[in-house]
């Protein structure tokens, strides 16, 4: 990989290469071959995740697809690994656990449900159950994809199509990040892509089942994650912006 001056300039060229591109099928097809092997996709398993899923069986499904399983996690996207590895049969996609020496931890000192009592330890319980897996899961790789959209969130209307992603010093390619709620439905629909059921009970971003819940009527996409927080925080680490620090670890 290359780095300082030399990465920003490729970046930079590379955004504006893809600036504005809504045609997924071309950013990917590009990225998949450029970078081969050395580039993985994490899906959370949301709709955008499983918009670009589709794409990738169809492009390369031998591409790394892969999923953290947090251990909390709603039986309905158990359900919905088992129908996306059906569905995909080609589809190399692989389950990463957290530590368990790091959970076990964690719980002893401060208790399952830590995530209620403080933002601090909300941040260490994602940091365990999900930043390390994301870790290893991305050793070893030069790029990663993921399914950000930038009207997700306030902490996303700045996401860039292809960024640099300095904590994992890997390049991150964000194809979706200029399609809007209704293209993604619009694709599931016409494609028949198999979707997380809790979607049709007003679940709009699904995670952790303690830390998830429906989206009042005529709330945000993120409204349903860690409600009780300030929606300025709404983020896991995993996709921490270069300009707001989400997770130190002590």
């Amino acid at each position: 990989m290359k780095t300082g001056t030399s990465m920003k300039k490729y970046v930079d060229r590379l955004s504006q290469r893809f600036h504005g591109s809504r045609d997924v099928h071309v950013v990917l097809d590009y990225f998949l071959n450029h970078f081969g092997h050395k580039v993985g996709f994490a899906s959370s398993m949301g709709a955008e995740d499983q918009v670009l899923t589709d794409f990738i069986a169809k492009i390369n499904p031998q591409t790394k697809v892969f999923t953290l399983d947090t251990g909390r996690l709603p039986e309905e996207t158990y359900e919905l690994i088992d129908q996306t590895r059906s569905r995909y049969s080609e589809l190399n996609l692989q389950i990463y656990f957290p530590r368990h020496e790091n959970i076990e931890k964690m719980v002893a000192e401060k208790g399952l449900n830590l995530f209620y009592e403080s933002i601090e330890n909300r941040k260490l319980c994602c940091y365990y159950r999900k930043v390390e897996p994301l870790q290893r899961a991305l050793s070893g790789l030069d790029g990663w994809i993921t399914g950000l959209r930038r009207e997700q969130s306030v902490t996303r209307w700045q996401t860039r199509l292809v960024e640099f992603d300095e904590d994992n010093g890997i390049l991150k390619i964000n194809p979706l990040i200029y399609w809007t709620e209704d293209d993604v439905w619009k694709y599931i629909r016409q494609n028949r892509v198999p979707y997380n059921k809790l979607h049709n009970a007003n679940y709009s971003s699904i995670g952790c089942a303690p830390c998830t819940r429906a989206v009042p009527k005529g709330g945000s996409v993120r409204d349903g994650r860690w409600w009780w927080e300030n929606s300025g925080h709404k983020e896991c680490g995993l996709h921490r912006s270069n300009r707001e620090v989400f997770f130190e670890e002590a």
